[in-house]
């Protein structure tokens, strides 16, 4: 659990450790999830309860940041799980909850069908009845502690960031990019790079939402992918720079017949380039490595948008 704020970080299992977290914030005996990974992360998530002492009755709201699959294909499998539960989600996530037809085949044209049964198993719907839609300055109550929900567009049009005022902390899904602990540096300040992956990347709404949740001066920020980091200020700033610097690169790249390598190419030197100067402790290899579904997945969204930019 995090210091006294009652937050407990879980990691989902998606892809490899350390990658792809969920959080359950604990209040008075009663229990909230935010963002729940896939029906095969419902094992730690249901550990999770336990070691805090709660049960699953104790849980009032699964609240998803959007519906991508890494942080929503469990959804409707987890709430069968907690009998006095709400889905929170955004509006046009809603929709999607309730009958997830076509967020599976909008998923299934990127990954394809075997990695999706490989890595989110069966998404299955959530009733309406028990779906709730946040509208942009909705406060979720847990126990009397409440929970600020916000529109943050960018990475997704059903995007919403959390803020926790007893923690002074957002829970900010994608919106806030992606921090791996292994690429802290010899002081163990965090590394972050913008997530850009498809289809719904718009650079101008995602430096908005960054912005707007910076506005709070906020201690933490709790990221998907992941955990806990501090230095928010820095790192709003360098994702700011890099979104600018990684449009300016899919500028770049377009009108060629090679469009998509030269990007991963552009992608991959930028994000080493920044690691090696931020210090992180990996070689050149190793941070292609570590990044290498990240950047696949931010040329490809980067490339929707230049498409849809210029149509």
């Amino acid at each position: 659990m995090s210091g006294n704020s009652g937050i407990v970080t879980i990691d989902t299992g998606f892809q490899r450790p350390a990658f792809d977290a969920a959080y359950l914030l604990v209040e008075n005996g009663r229990g909230a999830f935010i963002d729940c990974g896939t029906q095969h992360s419902i094992p730690a998530m249901l550990a999770a309860l336990e070691g805090q002492g709660l049960t699953p009755s104790d849980v009032d709201w699964l609240i998803l940041t959007h519906v991508h699959l890494d942080h929503a294909g469990g959804a409707g499998a987890l709430m069968r799980e907690l009998p006095n539960a709400t889905l929170a989600v955004h509006p046009r996530g809603a929709p999607h909850m309730i009958d997830p037809t076509r967020l599976v085949a909008g998923a299934t044209a990127v990954y394809g069908e075997e990695e999706i049964a490989r890595s989110y198993g069966d998404i299955v719907p959530v009733a309406a009845a028990r779906v709730r839609v946040l509208a942009d300055g909705d406060v979720i109550e847990l126990a009397g502690r409440a929970l600020l929900c916000i529109d943050t567009p960018g990475h997704a049009r059903h995007h919403l960031c959390v803020w926790d005022e007893r923690s002074r902390s957002w829970f900010t899904g994608d919106t806030f990019g992606l921090s791996y602990r292994e690429f802290d540096n010899a002081l163990g300040a965090p590394f972050v790079i913008p997530t850009t992956s498809p289809v719904q990347f718009e650079p101008e709404p995602l430096k908005a939402s960054i912005r707007r949740m910076l506005a709070k001066m906020p201690d933490a920020m709790h990221l998907t992918h992941y955990g806990r980091v501090g230095d928010v200020a820095r790192l709003a700033g360098d994702l700011i720079a890099q979104i600018d610097a990684m449009v300016a690169l899919a500028r770049a790249a377009d009108g060629h017949d090679d469009r998509h390598a030269r990007l991963v190419a552009a992608l991959t030197d930028l994000y080493v380039e920044r690691a090696q100067a931020h210090g992180a402790p990996l070689a050149a290899a190793e941070v292609a490595r570590l990044l290498e579904i990240d950047i696949e997945l931010n040329a490809q969204g980067l490339e929707v948008w230049l498409d849809r930019d210029t149509a």
